[in-house]
């Protein structure tokens, strides 16, 4: 297990899988373990995955300050990642809290960005909010399942003042497009994975400047896909279109039947419209 120094002397490890180009690989949570991401579907018959464990997660080291689990203080970590690797410009992909992170990162080092992948992105960066509304018509697209009204009741509850730790479980199934013995798996994982203490530093004030940020980006010259779940409520297919209208080069895909987890749903969908946009530069 490769490990690297970061900015302030933390240690931080990625992890390596399958042969070709590297593709830096930042998993969401926020602040969990990238071992959730596998192989991003088979993924790795493609590329080269480099999966960051951000610090305080998976092999990483727990930093001295906690404040430097806020969002925008991770970037300083993909950037010494980079270095590390000696590479000009990255290949990069973001899921979900982490798609913060990138969008960030691209913001900050545009012309360190050849690539941008951003997989069911979080939206705190671009000032794009995800509202209860968005959640309620993605589960609604579920109602057919047998545990759509204890999802539909826990979305109730949140909506009056209920936490969000006390519901979970019921929610659980709408991110994922089947609730199988696979998806509970990934669910049940996710508990030991996830650094409590760096989620609750990750959005702290002065994480995001939406509108630097989007006037950032406009010098940015990537490619850049955005890759939303048909049943994903946050980001929903309409909040991910507008997301990629901040990019110069911004694309949308909708990836029919799949939830925040798109490469397990249908891996063969997502391995071919990344690998596919990876191949185009």
């Amino acid at each position: 297990m490769p490990t690297f120094s970061a900015y302030d002397g933390t240690e931080l490890a990625y992890h390596e899988k399958g042969d070709g180009e590297p593709l830096l690989c930042l998993p969401g949570g926020p602040m969990r373990a990238s071992a959730y991401l596998g192989d991003l579907g088979g993924l790795t018959a493609h590329r080269r995955l480099i999966l960051l464990d951000l610090r305080g997660t998976g092999d990483s080291a727990v930093p001295d300050a906690p404040a430097t689990y806020r969002c925008d203080r991770l970037v300083d970590d993909v950037e010494a990642l980079r270095e590390h690797l000696g590479l000009d410009r990255v290949d990069l992909l973001g899921h979900s809290a982490s798609g913060n992170i990138a969008t960030l990162y691209a913001a900050r080092h545009p012309k360190r960005v050849r690539t941008l992948v951003l997989v069911a992105p979080a939206t705190h960066a671009l000032g794009l909010t995800v509202t209860d509304r968005d959640h309620r018509e993605a589960a609604a697209l579920r109602a057919e399942e047998p545990w759509y009204p204890a999802a539909e009741a826990a979305l109730d509850a949140l909506a009056a003042g209920r936490a969000f730790a006390e519901v979970a479980d019921a929610l659980a199934p709408l991110a994922y497009g089947r609730w199988d013995a696979a998806a509970r798996a990934h669910r049940a994982a996710s508990a030991s994975e996830k650094n409590a203490e760096a989620a609750a530093a990750f959005h702290d004030d002065g994480a995001f400047d939406p509108a630097a940020t989007r006037a950032a980006l406009t010098e940015l010259a990537a490619p850049v896909l955005v890759l939303a779940g048909e049943w994903d409520g946050g980001p929903n297919p309409a909040h991910a279109e507008e997301f990629a209208g901040f990019f110069p080069h911004g694309v949308r895909q909708v990836q029919p039947r799949a939830g925040h987890f798109p490469w397990l749903d249908d891996p063969e969908w997502f391995v071919r419209r990344v690998a596919g946009f990876l191949a185009q530069d």
